[in-house]
This record gives structure tokens, sequence and C-alpha cells, in this order.
């Protein structure tokens, strides 16, 4: 098969390339797929930079998010049947003509939801519920504000944010995207690139933001430090800053705010059952045709690499999907 391999960690992305694997087997417990789509995700990109906290073995597959067509199935699976349309998510093996996956990570494809979507949805969509319902307890009517707005997952929260009843406030760094930030549902938007504590304020009254989502770090965060709410909850989902954000724990302690980090992942592994219900409940926002992921292209598995760049360019808005079909 075909398949986008990553033959060592490199900053620029330089050692990925198209080449023939041998087709992937299903062991106990997992699907076999034949991929229509996988979408790229931040956490691809930093395994090829070896900066994310899981290191696979080189040569390595990546692509995390996959849809389409079951094509075989390994011991005591049950529930999936060859030819069904299927979505799932896994650490690597994605960006390929055939994936593994787990199957109590796979979900039915509703008929209303294309693959691309099916692909492109899911980690963001998951990422944004544990945060801002399971970590951040979001509640309607009150304010979040979205770092990083623009980018799959924080696209995601603009819109769960939404579906909750929050008023949403989306920071991004580019004109363009604060013009589709606008349009796709945000109440207000900000340049990210300009201080904004004093805008969050002015726009709440003096309160501040309830909930802060911030998959930026570095000085973002301290700039957020300044616009939270008392009791308001911050949420650490990254750090495309490039640095790890410092607080004196003064600052939390008169301000009365949260800091709380969220790992989607990591927390369905350690509390199964809410993991399923997560992933219910996001897919049912799916079927019921309540949320509006946005694929900002589609690209074929021989431009798979040129995809991955694209996001860590940061020229996107929603997610980027490569069509592992063509």
């Amino acid at each position: 098969m075909r398949a986008l391999v990553c033959s060592g960690i490199a900053d620029e992305l330089q050692n990925l390339a198209i080449s023939d694997c041998p087709v992937p087997l299903p062991a106990a417990g997992q699907v076999q797929l034949k991929v229509s789509a996988a979408s790229v995700n931040y956490p691809d990109i930093l395994m090829c930079q070896g900066r994310y906290q899981h290191r696979p073995d080189m040569p390595f597959i990546p692509g995390m998010n996959v849809a389409g067509e079951v094509t075989a199935v390994g011991a005591a699976v049950t529930g999936f049947q060859l030819g069904e349309r299927v979505a799932g998510s896994a650490k690597t093996g994605g960006f390929a003509e055939f994936a593994v996956i787990d199957s109590d990570q796979l979900r039915h494809i509703p008929a209303a939801v294309s693959m691309p979507v099916a692909a492109a949805f899911p980690s963001a969509y998951l990422t944004a519920y544990v945060a801002l319902v399971r970590r951040g307890n979001l509640q309607p009517g009150e304010t979040l504000l979205v770092h990083g707005a623009s980018g799959g997952v924080g696209l995601a929260a603009v819109d769960l944010g939404r579906i909750l009843g929050a008023r949403v406030i989306a920071t991004s760094g580019q004109a363009e995207k604060r013009q589709i930030l606008t349009a796709y549902g945000a109440d207000h938007c900000l340049d990210a690139n300009a201080p904004f504590a004093a805008e969050v304020k002015a726009l709440t009254d003096g309160r501040g933001a309830d909930v802060i989502f911030d998959s930026i770090g570095g000085d973002v965060f301290d700039q957020s430090t300044r616009c939270i709410a008392f009791d308001g909850r911050l949420l650490v989902i990254g750090f495309m800053a490039g640095r790890f954000a410092t607080l004196a724990t003064n600052i939390a302690l008169i301000k009365g705010f949260s800091v709380v980090g969220v790992r989607a992942g990591e927390y369905g592994r350690q509390f199964p059952a809410r993991g399923q219900e997560n992933l219910d409940a996001i897919w049912t926002l799916a079927a019921n045709g309540q949320v509006k992921p946005r694929i900002h292209a589609e690209l074929p598995l021989a431009d798979a690499a040129a995809a991955m760049q694209m996001l860590a360019d940061r020229q996107v808005v929603g997610k980027v999907v490569v069509r592992c079909d063509r």
C-alpha cells in the first residue's frame, strides 16, 4: 500500500515521503479500514519533530484521525461489518491506504456526514468537548475566550461554545481569518497580535472571561491571566507559541481562578466510561447536524506532506484533509 512515512526527526518536516508499505493486519480488538480520508493535526507534526509526548519508533506513518470502510475485523470485535463506513482515532498510521484502529475508538459514520468531515471533526471536537464540558464546566451565558480560534481545535471550541450557549470571543492574528470567525458565529473577534486583555475586560464590563481556551501559551497565557474572571477556568490545551508559560501562584490566589490542563485522549484512558460518553456526545452532535466542521482543503495522499506543511505554516482555517483514496 502507499503511505506517508516519516523516516526521522526533523524540524522542517523534510523526512517525509510516500513509500510502499505492508498492509497492516488487525489484531484482536482491532478493525482494518480502507482509508478514504485522514485529517492533519498538530500532534502529527510534533511527532515528526520529536516534540510530542508520544514518540513513535522510526520509521512511522503519521495520521491520527481516519474515515473509511471496514475491510477486516480482528478477534473479539463485535458491532462492525465489512463495507460499513466508520471513523476513528489512533496515535499513528492514518496517512495510508489502509489502517487499523482499536474497535472501541471507532464510530459508525451517520448517513448525512461525508468521509472528509468524519475524519476532520472527531479529534478537534473531542478536545473541545473535554476542555469545555468536562474540565471547564462552561455554562450557558458565560463568556468563553478562544485563542488560536482559526485552527481545527480552536474552531471546534468556538462552535461548541456556541452550542453550549456561551458568549464567544475569538482571537486570531490575521484579519482574513477573523472575518471567517465572525461569519462562523463568534460574537467578537480580536487581533491576537495586539494586547487583548483590556478589550476582553471592556467587552465583559470589567469582569473578564469565565473560561479561556488557550492552545498558544507564552505571552498569550500571560495576558489571559489579566482578563480572566474571578472563579474563571484557564484551560491549557497546548503551546503553539513555543514557550511554556509560568505563573506566580499569588496571581491565581488573588484573582481566584483555576489553571486546568486538558488532554482529551488521556482523559478517556483514565476514565474509560466517561471517555465513551464523550465520544457518544460529539457523534450525536454530528448526527444531528449541530456542529459545523470546516474543511479548509482536501489534498491527495501524494501531497500529504504538503498538507502537513500547510498546517505547520498556519495557512489553515479549520482542518486539512488528506484523501487517501486519491
